[in-house]
Formats: structure tokens, C-alpha cells, sequence
């Protein structure tokens, strides 16, 4: 009973982390490239897991189709997005970046239609989809763009959609792959992690030998998102799963944007535009509507 009544505050601390992890690229790249950031978000997430791993004595799996297969997950849930949206968190505020993340049900949504052809799309689900994508239109604003940093703004937020729809590939990738396997999500997510930093390392000498400024900002930054944003935030995640599902745990997606919009003004001074808070609102009705929790009765229950 103890144990259960502490899920809810995992999942706020969840919400908390994840939201912040946006704050902490942004102070890390004050002294860091992007792929540089990454490289140290994923190195200290599989350090972090690799520990939990050894401390609970969970087996590492022998299956080397199953590593290869993996690759796919760790490269799509991992090492590009998190480049595309450290890249971006170069030229948008980081509250503009965690609205945007928002944005994952509703590609992964759009990614499953694509690749599962029994799946369809109904009235309510494609009225989700289209407010998601004015809500999208709301918060990029192109009528505002002007000068010289307008076009990078905007490839910028193209960016984060990108690093969404990654997201959406790899969550329909990684549930064909783990399907009937017997390890758990912390297990699964050890190995998803590691490749991940190996493949990260190996850009570091390509495309990440730029000067290195270290401050307690930038250490700091990078701590919180590598041990505990991409490592100890995937255990919470695995308990918080598991006791109320993946379904109901999965809207911890939609306090994200308010604690990284809100960080965003308190700790850096980032000022918020009327379009997207508004347009934030937007998509995440849309995705309310898309998922089905909204325009949909429940069923009586049958005694």
C-alpha cells in the first residue's frame, strides 16, 4: 500500500523532470555543442542505468539480433532527436521546445495509422489531428517572422517536429521489437540508452570537436539531464507503468509544457509570446481529442 501511494508522486516528479530537461540543454549548451550535449546526456543516462542494472542484478540480454534491432529504437527515441532538439534550443527559448514536445501522441498517432493499416482514423480522432495542427500553425506564428533570424527561428521549430515524429517512429518501432520479449522496461531501456551513447561518442570526433566551456551552469545542466533525466527518470517512469499503465502514465506528456514554459520565464527570463501559450492549449486539445480521453463517453460499469 505504501509503495503504491507513492506513484503519484513519482509522476509529478516525472513531470518535473522532464519538463526541466529543456532548461537544462539550454544551460548546457552555454558551454557545450549540441552534439556534445547529447554525447554527455546519453554517456551519464547509460552510467546511471548500467548501476541500477548491477544494483538489482537484472541480466543483460544475449540476444545479438535483438542489440541490432535496437539500434533503430536508440537512434530514434535518443540520438536524433536529442541533436534536433539541442540544435534548436540554440534559437528558440526552451518553453517554445517543451510545448512542441507535446506534439509526441500525436505523431506517434499518425506514425501507427501509417504503419498498421487496420488502424483508422475516426471523425473525433481526425478532428483531434487537424485543431493539433493549427494548434502547431498557432505557436510557430509564421506571420511574425522577420529579419535575418527569422528563417533559422523557424527551422528551428521544424526541428522539434522532427524530434517529435522521431519519437513517434521509435515508440512503434521499439513496441514491434519488444513484443513478446521478457525483459523489463528498465532493462530495455539499459540497452536503448547504452547504444545510444556509444553511437553519440562515435559523432563526438566527426562533428562535436568544438571548444568546451565548463561552469557550474554547464556541469550542473548537463548532470540533471544525463544521470536523472535520461537515467533515473526512466526507472520512475517503468514504476509509474506499471502500476497505472502506459495509457494513464503517458499524461504526464501533458504537464511537460507547462513546467518547461514556466522555468523558461523564472530562471532564464524567456519571454512568452500570446500565440503560444494559446497555441500550447490548441494542441494539447487537439491530442486530448486524438487519443480518444476527450469526445467519447465511458461505458456504465456492469455490476
Amino acid at each position: 500500500m505504501l509503495r503504491r501511494a507513492t506513484v503519484p508522486i513519482l509522476f509529478g516528479l516525472l513531470a518535473l523532470i522532464w519538463g526541466s530537461s529543456f532548461l537544462f540543454i539550454k544551460l548546457a549548451l552555454e558551454g557545450l555543442s549540441p552534439v556534445q550535449v547529447v554525447a554527455g546526456r546519453v554517456v551519464l543516462g547509460a552510467f546511471t542505468l548500467v548501476i541500477v542494472m548491477l544494483v538489482t542484478r537484472r541480466r543483460w540480454p544475449r540476444d545479438a539480433g535483438f542489440w541490432a534491432r535496437m539500434i533503430i529504437v536508440a537512434m530514434m527515441l535518443c540520438v536524433v532527436p536529442f541533436l534536433l532538439f539541442a540544435w534548436a534550443g540554440q534559437h528558440i527559448p526552451s518553453g517554445l521546445s517543451s510545448i512542441y514536445n507535446a506534439t509526441t501522441p500525436i505523431m506517434t498517432m499518425l506514425v501507427t495509422l501509417i504503419v498498421l493499416p487496420d488502424e483508422r482514423l475516426t471523425r473525433v480522432r481526425t478532428l483531434g489531428v487537424l485543431i493539433a495542427a493549427v494548434g502547431v500553425v498557432l505557436v510557430a506564428a509564421p506571420w511574425t517572422i522577420t529579419g535575418a533570424d527569422g528563417p533559422v527561428s523557424l527551422l528551428a521549430q521544424l526541428a522539434c517536429l522532427g524530434a517529435t515524429l522521431c519519437y513517434g517512429i521509435g515508440m512503434v518501432a521499439m513496441r514491434r521489437i519488444i513484443r513478446g520479449r521478457s525483459e523489463d522496461a528498465t532493462t530495455i531501456a539499459a540497452v536503448q540508452v547504452s547504444i545510444a551513447a556509444v553511437v553519440a561518442l562515435a559523432l563526438v570526433p566527426v562533428i562535436g570537436l568544438q571548444p568546451i566551456r565548463l561552469d557550474a551552469s554547464v556541469i550542473i545542466g548537463m548532470v540533471l539531464l544525463g544521470a536523472l533525466g535520461t537515467g533515473v527518470a526512466y526507472v520512475w517512469s517503468t514504476r509509474v507503468v506499471q502500476e497505472w499503465g502506459a495509457t494513464r502514465a503517458s499524461t504526464v506528456t501533458y504537464l511537460t509544457p507547462l513546467v518547461g514554459v514556466v522555468l523558461g520565464m523564472l530562471v532564464l527570463g524567456e519571454r512568452l509570446h500570446w500565440n503560444e501559450p494559446v497555441g500550447g492549449v490548441v494542441v494539447l486539445l487537439g491530442v486530448l481529442l486524438a487519443q480518444g480521453v476527450l469526445g467519447t463517453r465511458r461505458a456504465a460499469p456492469s455490476h
